[in-house]
């Protein structure tokens, strides 16, 4: 391969430090993934219609299939596996097993950090705001419902 297609970046995940060599057309989720063994993001689309590749990067709500992972250099992403502190659940997951928001579990990790960005920035969303911020996550099992109840309960 050409090495000028050929970069190193460092970026801190979940707290750790990474420096890699990427190719500068590898997507952000495919580096997650399969550079840095963090498999909790997953791939549904390949397209950022799904959102089950959601991440913070920075601080932003960004989904990892748009993002290319040069363009993290420097950044301090966020994933799923990073939520938990010492094994402890956040009230947001908790509240996700608590009020049965998920099904098969493939967008849980989406809608997570998207409830999460969410959280962070309005502590105590409407139902229509909560609606709003988990729009770009596609559930094709639960119907929503439950998932909205969770993110109510959890900004209690």
């Amino acid at each position: 391969m050409d090495p000028v297609s050929r970069k190193t970046i460092t970026v801190d995940v979940n707290g750790e430090e990474y420096e890699r060599e990427v190719d500068a057309r590898r997507l952000l989720i495919h580096f997650i993934r399969d550079d840095l063994g963090l498999t909790g993001s997953h791939i549904g689309c390949d397209t950022g219609n799904c959102g089950a590749c959601s991440v913070i990067v920075d601080g932003v709500l960004v989904k990892s299939c748009m993002m290319l992972a040069v363009q993290a250099d420097g950044a301090k992403i966020e994933t799923v596996e990073g939520l938990a502190q010492d094994g402890e659940l956040t009230a947001l997951q908790q509240a996700f097993s608590d009020h049965h928001a998920l099904q098969c579990g493939y967008c849980t990790p989406g809608m997570l950090m998207s409830a999460t960005a969410l959280l962070r920035v309005n502590k105590q969303p409407s139902e229509l705001e909560i609606r709003k911020a988990i729009q770009g996550n596609i559930c094709r099992c639960t119907g929503y419902v439950n998932i909205v109840e969770a993110v109510k309960a959890a900004a209690q």
